[in-house]
This record gives structure tokens, C-alpha cells and sequence, in this order.
């Protein structure tokens, strides 16, 4: 694994590849200045935006991923203009700082770690993290920043493309909220497909939220990203959207990585204890839902 050059304030450009659009944007001292985000169909803009904003300041540019053939086009691409040393991928290059409780976490997508902790170092206390997107992610994230793990399923495209695919007569159809002045109840095809991929959503995102409190033993804050996640928008059950929590996590990552940081030794030696104290059904949050709204960024689409 190779050393992030330490500059003092953190300058980057962090890039998510996913499966079907590459996000990226600029920080500066460890706050988001602007993104972008283009369909992985459209390659060459993400380029080409990835190269402007790297062009100024020599910044570190920062890559995850969970589409490596599309990472590497774009790595391909900026390795004429981003010196070696300023250039990096997580798993090819650098760990994510993220402890995890999973059996096997060899196979965990970056974009779930990277979401959870983006999300956990706003929050500071024990969250939810759901990720709408090409699939659906709904992942714990304990009081002490530890990644319990969650739970994936289709996104709402995959689950209309699978109605299509594998009938004979349903019809293919890209994901469309649905007209609310014709009700809950679907009046042809396309509408019930609609509503029916919809309450899917939103239905297991409430059903892991309540077996993730219930294992907990409190109520964590809930917070949503990806491209489907103002799905969830009324959803009381959600307390922030935000579209660029990967791109947070990432600049966290960094952070962790760059700094000698006394929280994350903080966090260690409490999640050391917790351990050898019997492991998640200790928990340092109060019971019922956990407070702090505020403390995570309030972004929507």
C-alpha cells in the first residue's frame, strides 16, 4: 500500500465509480466546494471534469470504485496530467480506515464503506446508511463507527428490467414517480409496476431499519443517498438525503489517513472495550430515536 503525501490542508478531488454514473467533486480543508456526477455512457465528460478540477492546486485525486473496468479507463486516462504521487485508488493503493464487523469483508463494495463512513463522521453516534441506486444498500453502522453490515436487494430499474425480462407480457420501463393525483392503487400495467417497485424500497428500508434498532437496542439516525433516493424524500422515517456521501467518505478517509486524528484513537479504544464487552448489544446510545438531526449535512437532489 502506498503513503498519502501530507500537505497539510487537505486538497483532492474525490471520484466514485459506479455502476452505471461516475460522481466526483473538489474539497478544499475537508469541505465540498462543488460535484458532478455523468452516466458512465458518457465516460469522456467525467473525464474531462475529473481533469479540470485536478488541474488546479495539485491536488490529490482520489478513486473508488465499484465498477473496475470503468475505474481504470478513467485512471488510464488522468496518468497524463496527475503525477503517480497524487493519484490513488482505494484497494489498489489504500485501505479504507473503516473497522467492520462482517464474516468476510473481502467482497464489501467501497461505495458501502465509504457512504457509512461519511455518514458516521457527521453524525457521530449510530446510523443507518441507505443507498438507492443500481441496487439498494441498507447498512448499520454502530455507536462507535463500526460497519455492522446490512442488507442489498435491486434497485427500482433492475427490479422493472427483471419484470420485463422474465415475463411474457410486462412491459419495459424506466423508473418514473408516479402520479400522486391517481392514488395508491394502480389503475393499469405500468402504473402497479410503478407502485409495486416503489413500496419495495420502501418497505425494506423500513423493515432493516426496525430489525437493525431492534438488535441494537436504540433507534439510529437514517440517512439516504444515490441516484433513487428522493424515493424516499417524505419519508419520515429518513432524516437527511444526501446526494455526495461517498464523496464525503472519501475526504474522511483521507483525513483519517492524513492526520494523526485523537477521535479515530478514541473511537478504537472504544470499540476495543465494547468488544471485549460482548460486542453490538452494548451500546452507548440513548434508547428510542437517536438525536442530532443537525449533525449530519441536510442535502437533497
Amino acid at each position: 500500500m502506498n503513503e498519502l503525501p501530507n500537505d497539510g490542508a487537505l486538497s483532492l478531488v474525490a471520484v466514485s465509480v459506479g455502476n452505471t454514473r461516475t460522481r466526483f467533486g473538489v474539497f478544499e480543508s475537508g469541505e465540498l466546494q462543488q460535484s458532478r456526477a455523468f452516466p458512465n455512457t458518457n465516460l469522456e465528460e467525467s473525464i474531462s471534469g475529473i481533469r479540470e478540477m485536478a488541474a488546479t492546486g495539485n491536488r490529490l485525486v482520489m478513486i473508488a470504485s465499484v465498477n473496475d473496468p470503468v475505474a481504470e479507463q478513467i485512471t488510464r486516462a488522468l496518468r497524463d496530467q496527475v503525477p503517480s504521487d497524487r493519484l490513488f485508488r482505494f484497494g489498489a493503493d489504500l485501505p479504507i480506515p473503516m473497522q467492520t464487523a462482517l464474516d468476510d469483508d473481502s467482497t464489501v463494495g467501497q461505495d458501502r464503506l465509504l457512504a457509512a463512513l461519511g455518514a458516521y463522521s457527521r453524525a457521530k453516534q449510530a446510523c443507518v446508511v441507505i443507498d438507492a441506486g443500481t441496487a439498494i444498500t441498507v447498512d448499520f453502522v454502530d455507536g462507535t463507527g463500526v460497519f455492522q453490515g446490512g442488507g442489498i436487494a435491486p434497485g427500482l430499474n433492475l427490479m422493472l428490467r427483471a419484470l420485463h425480462e422474465h415475463t411474457a407480457a410486462l412491459p419495459q420501463l424506466h423508473y418514473k414517480a408516479p402520479d400522486a393525483s391517481r392514488g395508491g392503487i394502480g389503475k393499469d400495467t405500468a402504473h402497479a409496476m410503478t407502485l409495486g417497485v416503489r413500496a419495495a424500497l420502501v418497505g425494506m428500508t423500513r423493515l432493516l431499519v426496525d430489525t437493525y434498532a431492534e438488535t441494537y437496542g436504540a433507534y439510529p439516525q437514517v440517512v439516504a443517498t444515490g441516484g433513487d433516493a428522493a424515493v424516499l424524500e417524505d419519508d419520515p422515517l429518513v432524516e437527511h438525503i444526501v446526494p455526495d456521501l461517498v464523496l464525503l467518505g472519501i475526504a474522511e478517509a483521507c483525513r483519517r489517513m492524513l492526520m494523526d486524528d485523537p477521535q479515530c484513537e478514541l473511537e478504537r479504544e472504544h470499540r476495543e472495550r465494547q468488544a471485549r464487552a460482548g460486542g453490538l448489544g452494548s451500546t452507548d446510545a440513548a434508547s428510542g430515536r437517536a438525536n442530532g438531526k443537525d449533525a449530519a449535512e441536510d442535502e437533497h437532489d
